[in-house]
């Protein structure tokens, strides 16, 4: 008996000199482990409170026109410039107890712990103010382990360096409020139309409601879902005290009005060009080891705010009121700067640009590129062919091709270039096309950054490879430019948020694309589509506008089943315009098919307007003649039908024309009237 006792005694030592061991050996891990957090913390100092700066947008002459906020807007305020009624319903409603704990909610995570463990799973968060902040700040909000232990990590070392003030402050202004409003200043002018200083109780609980799912809370998104959850944050507020069951009850009863609108119309100027500037600038900034996300960037632009409020102007008065879409831009002759950029009807319905993303079909606003491989392979402005009904064919004679005009109508007889290009006959392209070959085609296209795909067919002639907007524009600007390449750029320069220059525009080498002859006759050749002079089966394309110029104009359309084109040019700016459907719908409407043009003239004439008319100068080796546009030869006053051209000295001809009584046909006629042979021969 005394031996089991002593055993007993033995054991019950042993087990408490355990536990005693344990015990210490724990409280001292969990002292060495405070002390080690604190050593880390002191070690990794103070964690930064702030978030990305915006980017500002300046236009060409350095006044601001926008900022950036990488998708996430962000407007930093002083605690004490926010409602008292917002900060106390957040309080309410994240953590009750913020002030009092030390980052750490140690029930709430143990209730949340044990709730994860039977779900396995982490259903149920424990996360303070303190917590979110550093969530918000650096880390991902993906459910895992690691990223809960990173978040406690940063959270301790925020209550360290930080005091409540300081961190609730900057939880207010980091948080998710939806629709890409980071912070209360920025989501009190989204839904309000008013700064968070300004906010009554029952917005406040609304907003307050928001973060825990701003795509479910959002009152925008679900506004009986909002209400309910305002009214559940005001209940919270009046039992802790925060209001009284009096201002719970006129907070309820008060009505909710949302000035989202307003935001919508204060938006950036011309956001369809910004977005295209905060892409080339990215860009830019990453070939010198930057990253633009980090903000604070001053970014100097090409925007000309006259065009771009031309251009603006020009789609309103003349798009029709259908679900027809459009694509404008405009380029500066010289530099190649975009100075006005319009990516569709509206900015916020669609963000999806239409001049840079879009890729369609340009028809024949084409043919001015097809044209360049022809004078490069013998075609003068002044070369006929036939171009009556063809068929043609191809793939080694298994296949044909049977192209229309327009009008389904086809010219008798022969046409020169000049004229084809102007009323855009299509069986000219094609036999063109036929002649070259598709190999020096192919290479025009190239050397104006062009895409080459599907060139290899005659149809490519009538433009079924597809561009955008921009690459058709660009490459009628390097024509403008005397066939010197033409770089289009938006940014000018970039400065970082110490106002030093990391970026600054330097004009590309110039690189001449085609001769400079061969450039201006294909700019005298677009002159030609507003002459009624060549008008034939079909009106020069561009005649209904010649009413309305007041300057000289270079300029090509292009049409298919759902694009309407045009894209022209003074010797200083060339801008383009694109008309159609987002989904292809076939163009029937003539309202929606006139559109283009309009937009066109309404912002050339605009910008121009005041200003001198410019010439296009003829380099050397080119001559200005006058031309019987129905034969060819030099134009005297018997023939009617004359126009002043330009050709290369060695293509000048020689012969004049003549107004004979008979044409030669009409001639052989008559003289197969007289049955004798030795009369026919005497007068041929």
């Amino acid at each position: 008996m005394k031996r089991q006792n002593f055993r007993k005694q033995r054991k019950r030592k042993k087990w408490l000199k355990y536990t005693a061991f344990t015990v210490v050996a724990a409280f001292s891990a969990i002292i060495v482990g405070l002390i080690t957090l604190r050593v880390y913390a002191q070690v990794a100092g103070a964690p930064p409170l702030t978030v990305p700066k915006a980017s500002v947008f300046l236009d060409n002459n350095g006044h601001r026109i926008g900022d950036y906020f990488a998708a996430e807007r962000r407007y930093w305020v002083e605690l004490d410039e926010i409602s008292p009624y917002l900060i106390d319903a957040t309080i309410a409603v994240e953590d009750k107890d913020f002030y009092e704990h030390s980052g750490f909610d140690y029930s709430r995570i143990a209730s949340a712990l044990l709730t994860d463990l039977k779900t396995q799973s982490m259903a149920e968060g424990a996360s303070t103010l303190t917590m979110q902040l550093a969530r918000n700040l650096y880390l991902s909000h993906a459910k895992t382990w690691t990223r809960k232990i990173q978040e406690a990590m940063y959270a301790y070392r925020l209550e360290v360096f930080y005091d409540k003030d300081e961190i609730l402050e900057g939880y207010l202004n980091t948080v998710n409020y939806g629709h890409g409003m980071y912070g209360v200043e920025a989501a009190s002018r989204y839904y309000f139309g008013k700064s968070a200083g300004d906010l009554t109780l029952a917005e406040s609980a609304l907003l307050a409601g928001i973060p825990k799912g701003p795509s479910i809370y959002s009152p925008i998104n679900d506004f009986e879902k909002s209400i309910g959850r305002q009214q559940v944050i005001l209940s919270l507020m009046d039992s802790q005290q925060y209001i009284s069951t009096e201002e719970k009850e006129r907070a309820n009863s008060e009505e909710i009005v949302l000035k989202n609108e307003q935001w919508t119309a204060t938006k950036s100027i011309a956001p369809y060009f910004l977005d295209v500037a905060w892409q080339e600038a990215a860009g830019l900034l990453e070939k010198e080891n930057l990253n633009i996300r980090e903000g604070g960037w001053t970014i100097k632009t090409t925007l000309n705010q006259a065009h771009q409020k031309a251009a603006e102007e020009a789609v309103a008065d003349n798009m029709p009121k259908s679900d027809l879409q459009v694509g404008f831009v405009s380029m500066d002759v010289r530099t190649g700067y975009v100075t006005a950029l319009v990516g569709g009807r509206n900015y916020e319905d669609s963000s999806f640009n239409r001049v840079t993303q879009a890729v369609r079909q340009p028809g024949s606003a084409i043919k001015p590129l097809l044209y360049a491989a022809a004078l490069e392979n013998g075609f003068t402005p002044l070369t006929y062919m036939d171009v009556g009904e063809t068929i043609f064919t191809y793939d080694n004679g298994r296949a044909t091709y049977k192209p229309k005009n327009v009008n389904g109508q086809f010219a008798e007889g022969e046409m020169s270039l000049a004229q084809a290009l102007a009323i855009s006959d299509n069986i000219y392209a094609v036999k063109t096309l036929e002649k070259i070959g598709y190999k020096p085609y192919q290479d025009i296209l190239e050397r104006f950054d062009l895409n080459v795909a599907g060139a290899d067919n005659p149809s490519a002639a009538l433009g079924t490879t597809e561009n955008s907007l921009f690459d058709i524009t660009s490459a009628y600007n390097t024509i403008a430019n005397e066939g010197k390449k033409t770089k289009p750029t938006t940014i000018l320069e970039i400065k970082n948020g110490n106002g030093e220059v990391v970026y600054e525009y330097k004009p590309p080498e110039e690189k001449q694309v085609i001769s400079e002859e061969d450039a201006f006759l294909l700019t005298d050749m677009m002159t030609g589509i507003f002459d009624p002079v060549f008008s034939d089966y079909s009106p020069a394309t561009g005649v209904s506008l010649r009413p309305r110029m007041t300057h000289t104009y270079a300029a090509k359309s292009g049409t298919t089943d759902s694009d309407q084109w045009i894209v022209g040019y003074t010797p200083s700016v060339t801008a383009g315009v694109w008309n159609g459907y987002d989904q292809g719908k076939t163009l029937s409407v003539q309202q929606d098919m006139a559109a283009t043009k309009h937009v066109w003239i309404d912002f050339m004439e605009t910008v121009n307007k005041g200003k001198a008319n410019e010439s296009f100068k003829a380099p050397e080796g080119v001559e200005g003649v006058l031309i019987d546009i129905e034969t060819g030869k030099l134009a005297t006053d018997a023939c009617p039908k004359q126009r002043m051209m330009y050709l290369k000295t060695e293509d000048v001809p020689t012969e004049k024309c003549s107004s004979d009584f008979f044409d030669k046909e009409s001639w052989d006629n008559f003289l197969d009237l007289f049955p004798f042979e030795t009369f026919k021969n005497f007068f041929n």
